[in-house]
């Protein structure tokens, strides 16, 4: 029997960290009902030098450990080893370039939209959650580093050269991209099934009857930004999609009702 742990950067039991890469993990497991363990762990010493990362140990404790790092090459594994089953598997090709093309448009765009807001817009806020636990004087310094390499990275890889109301009409149009998705998806579940049968029962952004890879990456996104308090334009954005919420409730309800829910 083999043992997961996943390292959120953060303990916080019971909560949804601030990752939009941790959430989705946690949820490609939950929706599979696959257990696992968590733990803080340290980007230093991850396998890609980023959070989320896990430890698969085969056995008892002393046995060697499995170490792999960034979201997408964890489920990889993970489907590819038969821990996981496959989501997509059965999508035909259109809706499966759709997945992914939904998945980029999070993972490849709106996160960097998201760390321009987090790093350098708000950047104290961020800096003291995320080095909380870092003693203050060190915290400052090594903040100015992370808060270098954050500006160079948007710089090169691009959103670092717009204007704050350009990132703004880009983050929006992303956004309601996806919101039009989770409305479809629901008057789709609401039209299938009636109003009195579906009631609390989590729709899908494709609009079938299971999630695919792309709810992870979506319901990921949603969560950090509901919660995530050095992002507040995100926030405010999010928190105008009542399909968008209803959407996060659902899943929180039936795959994570162990963690504490949201502020709204």
């Amino acid at each position: 029997m083999s043992t997961i742990t996943i390292y959120r950067g953060w303990l916080e039991p019971g909560r949804y960290v601030w990752s939009p890469f941790v959430t989705k993990v946690e949820a490609r497991l939950r929706f599979s009902n696959i257990p696992y363990k968590t733990a803080a762990g340290n980007p230093k010493t991850a396998p890609k030098g980023k959070i989320p990362y896990i430890e698969i140990t085969e056995g008892n404790e002393a046995n060697p450990r499995t170490s792999i790092g960034d979201s997408t090459l964890i489920i990889k594994h993970l489907v590819e080893s038969n821990t996981l089953p496959e989501l997509n598997g059965e999508l035909a090709p259109e809706l499966k370039a759709n997945d992914l093309a939904i998945r980029a448009l999070l993972e490849d765009k709106a996160y960097f939209y998201n760390t321009r807001e987090r790093w350098t817009e708000n950047y104290y806020t961020m800096r003291d959650h995320v080095l909380g636990a870092v003693p203050y004087p060190i915290r400052v310094i090594l903040g100015m580093f992370i808060h270098r390499s954050m500006v160079q990275t948007l710089h090169g890889q691009g959103t670092g050269r717009y204007s704050a109301d350009e990132i703004q009409e880009f983050r929006v149009e992303a956004w309601n991209a996806v919101n039009d998705l989770l409305v479809a998806s629901k008057a789709k579940q609401t039209q299938h099934q009636g109003q009195e049968g579906d009631a609390g029962r989590p729709f899908w952004v494709l609009g079938g009857e299971e999630p695919t890879e792309a709810d992870t990456t979506v319901f990921g996104f949603v969560i950090s930004a509901l919660i995530c308090t050095a992002g507040p334009k995100a926030r405010e954005l999010v928190m105008g999609f009542p399909v968008m919420r209803e959407y996060a409730r659902r899943i929180h309800d039936e795959y994570f009702p162990d963690y504490e829910l949201w502020d709204e």
